[in-house]
């Protein structure tokens, strides 16, 4: 199958372009810089140079590469992991997200790709009991920090699932972790945690629902191949309290154990936002892609 891939090179581009070859796909994968067009070469990728926000650029690109199947992962996330980081952050990522991601889908229409799949997000749910669904609503005003970003995804999902002549697919991960990642040993969310600056919120309550890169890629190639139009959620089995993973990722890292703060010094040390994701946030259920995409998550590794 030919596909198009956007944000091919971030740490879920990587290990999805791996499985797409291993799969026997032909690939296209587009890229603002020389340097990372070399690279997709070595890997037997076919590069398209474009800027993501240069519409027509983006069309001729498309055209050329003449795609059955696009897989938009476009993100501009900051390596670090901080509300501050995050913040400064948020306006590029959720340009990149709609400005970006319109004028991909729009080369894609005009080209008549058949089926498209577009990134998500599956963990923000409105709160409530038990694990949400594909039919939950999302949290538009769960946290005043984050209304911008939910807003975002409350926006592109749609925009795909309305559009015309095109089978869209809307894959929902859960908090990635493994190579590459801010979860990742070497990565900033580790550190924080062996400086003793990533704590337990409140009651820690907050539910988190993971997913290994790799496994994001499977399930990614699964929905290319056999999906159906519509949303997906891509977690691990088990979602779990901020209380009940953190201490068990300290102890895997070799790290002291978090320390627990009032929900008034998490306001205060990282915003509504940190209060929200470590007391509030809702887990997600994948019995929809265990179901239909045979999914099969591995358990998240600093618990096996």
């Amino acid at each position: 199958m030919n596909i198009f891939v956007a944000g091919a090179t971030g740490a879920l581009g990587r290990p999805l372009l791996a499985q797409l070859l291993a799969q026997g796909h032909e690939i296209t994968a587009l890229t603002r810089s020389q340097e990372k067009a070399d690279a997709l070469s070595q890997q037997g990728v076919e590069p398209a140079i474009a800027d993501v926000f240069n519409a027509d650029a983006v069309k001729a690109a498309v055209i050329r590469a003449q795609p059955e199947v696009v897989i938009e992962q476009l993100t501009a996330l900051p390596k670090t992991y901080t509300s501050e980081s995050m913040s400064a952050a948020a306006p590029l990522n959720q340009r990149i997200r709609l400005e970006g991601g319109a004028n991909v889908l729009a080369a894609a229409q005009a080209f008549g790709v058949r089926r498209y799949l577009r990134q998500s997000i599956a963990f923000w749910g409105v709160p409530g009991k038990g694990l949400a669904d594909e039919e939950t609503p999302l949290a538009l005003d769960a946290s005043p920090e984050l209304t911008a970003d939910v807003l975002t995804i409350n926006e592109i999902e749609p925009s795909l699932l309305k559009t015309p002549n095109l089978e869209g697919i809307i894959l929902r991960y859960g908090f990635l972790y493994g190579p590459g990642t801010w979860f990742a040993p070497d990565g900033d969310v580790a550190n924080q945690v062996r400086q003793k600056q990533f704590p337990i919120v409140g009651n820690g309550g907050g539910v988190w629902s993971w997913l290994h890169v790799e496994d994001a890629a499977i399930a990614t190639v699964a929905a290319v191949e056999r999906g159906n139009p519509g949303i997906y959620q891509i977690t691990d089995d088990r979602p779990l309290k901020v209380s009940q993973w953190l201490p068990a990722y300290a102890q895997w890292l070799d790290a002291p154990s978090p320390p627990q703060i009032s929900v008034k010094e998490g306001l205060q040390i990282g915003g509504d936002s940190a209060v929200y994701y470590g007391t509030q946030l809702r887990g997600a259920s994948n019995a929809k892609a265990k179901r239909e995409l045979d999914f099969q998550p591995r358990p998240l590794e600093w618990l096996v």
